[in-house]
């Protein structure tokens, strides 16, 4: 006997796989257009660049001659995309540059080269330096480095030893005999984003094994660490080091030198560190040669250990962008804003620069239209001093004017602070306001002009916003994912029932909470939420809402764990026609602008395009599947007799016919077997089923209580969407 089976669009991951009965349960890569699922579409690398570390914030905007620019920020630099290249216009402390002498210190066989600056340097492991044009270069004593290994080339800054020293990688080792503080150059710093990882410092279970602390200061042994003696660098008291400039001084500390964790009381004169206490916190004492890098761990939770202070998680670095008619605006998070001129002849050449007048230290930023404020989010109450920034406090500049910010009687700047909560998490340009979020509230600012400027109104408790980056608006309907659920506000609060929610927040790395990245793609009707897993501090897992085809009784929830799916960010289709999106590699460190980068890459890539991955020229199949729940017989004839109950009967599946609204390549088909609900499900003996765009019917011998059936495909320019499927089932007797 035929019989259709026809399941609910969305996965239901609230039941069990019996419990979800016509119901899907789970799949990578697919999405449901009226009621139905399909294979996702493809995408493709734009340009044939790998960008340093990973973007956090992507942007696009169109100059007055109608050219289209995409502004990506990663977290070491400001990129703008045109015309298929990259192009720098990250922003520098120093303009002008900075010239220093006596700079240079190799050693044969190494690729290490250290950096002796005149004064304190401000640079923090992770920064990037440039370096000026082949003329500024003065040649380095014993050293086969030379010009052409530095000038208008940038790095990343290995480590900082000292306040006035710091090292860089170069991609060769020394090969002369080595320079002592030799030679001199021009450089060039940019403004510090911040560290790729969100990761916790303090408290039980959140520290990685050994603990973890973002930019450790560091410095080198004087004299080398015997495994039983102190040897040259130090008495059975104390340690000397080359500086302890930077290290604590007061209490029992801790440091790092090799594999082993040393504590200490107390310090003397310049480099020495006393009350030593030798192989702590589980570590083993060992031998350390001269120089050696001793990095400060006082801050670490190590692994197990519960610490004494309270919760800290050290921030990524993160930007915030967003344009003033054809200038970008560029927000550093906890940091200062820029502005960048896209109508200037040579834009792509130039660099953004920072906002005169402006606060140096805010946490979010958007500008408001029409009435084109330029409004900062947990920023400063004194302009200029970040020591004065407060994490509620709101601060607008006056109406089309973006370099004045104290509120007179003949300006439109003002002030605000808001009460709920404990920190402004994030804001989103609404239709018809903006949508400001705390930890805990939803606030919404309109613009209700002179003499308040704007209006705000709280609009919703137990909600703040999990993320920076974790809500959207369209239609007039924010969307947004909070610690405790998905909500919506269409002129109410709404909570969001959700058939996946046990999934995804049973398994979210809150801790990098600031990794979650809410796109919207309007041309499919999806909200999507790209998240970590408790185990990954890089988003690996997506989970989607269709706006568009859920209803009050039936929202449509899927789920998305494909390894080449996850994105840091997502742009909808507007100026450039199709949804835009970048993808992190943590593991790929060979970005095409920085030397000795250590923060992975980013690949950019357009969506909606074709059938495949397309990876900076590299073609790979987009894998794509999806399960049911499991199928049983609830009526069933046997011999003339109707036999009723819900799995009462085994059932033998002799055939099944397939139905695509479209196909193109092969298909895969299973039917997963079981008898009872707790067993694990078997594929039928003759299956998988591979099916061609021909294939009329196929048979099969499969014999369970219940079937599930899965489709798949793994090919390159496989593409399907699902009709309906019939099987040919029988009744089987009990068992």
């Amino acid at each position: 006997m035929l019989q259709k089976i026809g399941f609910l669009p969305g996965f239901n991951k609230q039941k069990t796989p019996t419990g979800a009965e016509a119901q899907w349960t789970g799949g990578e890569n697919v999405r449901f257009r009226y009621g139905t699922p399909e294979k996702v579409g493809g995408w493709k690398s734009l340009g044939d660049k790998k960008l340093t570390g990973p973007t956090r914030a992507l942007h696009h905007m169109v100059n007055k001659d109608g050219i289209k620019y995409a502004i990506l920020g990663t977290n070491r630099i400001l990129y703008a995309y045109s015309g298929g290249v990259f192009y720098d216009i990250h922003p520098l402390v120093n303009p002008s540059g900075t010239a220093i002498t006596n700079a240079f210190s190799t050693s044969n066989g190494s690729p290490t080269v250290t950096l002796t600056f005149s004064s304190a340097h401000n640079f923090e492991a992770g920064d990037i330096i440039f370096f000026g044009e082949t003329s500024t270069f003065s040649a380095i004593t014993n050293s086969d480095f030379g010009a052409a290994d530095f000038c208008d080339l940038k790095f990343m800054v290995a480590s900082v030893p000292t306040p006035t020293t710091l090292t860089i990688t170069m991609p060769g080792n020394e090969s002369g005999s080595g320079a002592t503080t030799s030679g001199g150059i021009t450089y060039y710093q940019y403004y510090s984003v911040g560290p790729a990882d969100q990761v916790g410092v303090y408290g039980w279970g959140i520290s990685q094994f050994g603990g973890t602390v973002t930019s450790p200061q560091t410095n080198t042994l004087d004299g080398a660490l015997g495994d039983d003696a102190y040897g040259t660098g130090g008495s059975g008291t104390s340690i000397v080091l080359d500086s302890i400039s930077g290290f604590p001084t007061t209490g029992t500390n801790y440091i790092l030198v090799d594999s082993e964790e040393i504590s200490y009381t107390g310090v003397s004169g310049s480099t020495t560190l006393t009350g030593i206490t030798r192989a702590v916190r589980g570590t083993t004492q060992a031998a350390h040669s001269d120089g050696a890098t001793v990095t400060n761990t006082s801050d670490y939770a190590a692994w197990g250990q519960a610490a004494t202070t309270t919760d800290k998680v050290a921030e990524p670095g993160l930007w915030s962008l967003d344009n003033l008619g054809t200038t970008l605006i560029a927000l550093i998070c906890n940091g200062e804003v820029f502005e960048w001129d896209s109508d200037l002849v040579n834009a792509t050449g130039t660099r953004a620069t920072i906002i005169t007048g402006a606060p140096t230290a805010s946490r979010d930023m958007l500008v408001s239209t029409p009435d084109r404020h330029l409004v900062l989010f947990g920023t400063e109450t004194t302009i200029g001093t970040k020591t004065t920034q407060d994490d509620m406090f709101i601060r607008f500049s006056s109406q089309e004017d973006i370099n004045t910010w104290t509120p007179t009687a003949t300006n439109t700047a003002g002030t605000q602070r808001l009460a709920a909560g404990s920190r402004i998490m994030g804001a989103k340009l609404g239709r018809n306001t903006l949508y400001v979020w705390t930890d805990t509230s939803l606030f919404t600012m309109r613009f209700v002009g002179a003499p308040f400027t704007f209006a705000y109104e709280q609009v919703g408790t137990n909600c703040g916003l999990i993320g920076k980056n974790a809500s959207v608006e369209v239609d007039g309907a924010a969307y947004w994912m909070s610690e405790n659920g998905f909500f919506r506000f269409t002129g109410k609060l709404e909570s969001m029932d959700c058939l996946v929610e046990d999934y995804v927040y049973d398994d979210v790395n809150k801790t990098s909470n600031q990794m979650i990245y809410c796109g919207l793609n309007n041309l499919f009707g999806e909200v999507m939420w790209f998240y970590p897993t408790s185990d990954s501090n890089v988003n690996n897992r997506c989970v989607i809402y269709s706006y568009l085809d859920s209803t009050v009784n039936r929202p449509i929830w899927y789920t998305n764990a494909s390894s080449i799916f996850p994105r840091t960010t997502w742009i909808d289709s507007a100026v450039f026609g199709l949804p835009h999106a970048t993808y992190y590699d943590a593991d790929t460190d060979s970005s095409f602008d920085v030397k000795g980068n250590s923060d992975g890459v980013t690949y950019y890539y357009e969506h909606e395009t074709g059938t495949n991955q397309i990876k900076i020229g590299t073609t790979s199949a987009i894998a794509a599947n999806i399960l049911s729940g499991d199928f049983d017989i609830t009526q069933s004839q046997r011999e003339g007799v109707t036999f009723q109950g819900d799995g009462e009967h085994m059932m033998r599946v002799s055939r099944f016919i397939p139905d695509f609204l479209s196909q193109a390549g092969n298909t895969i088909v299973e039917l997963d077997l079981r008898d009872f609900p707790n067993e694990t499900a078997a594929s039928s003996s003759l299956g998988p089923f591979t099916i061609t765009s021909s294939t009329k019917y196929q048979s099969c011998r499969a014999r369970g209580r219940s079937v599930a059936v899965k489709i798949s495909n793994s090919a390159v320019d496989s593409n399907w969407k699902l009709g309906t499927f019939r099987l040919d089932v029988h009744a089987g007797g009990r068992r």
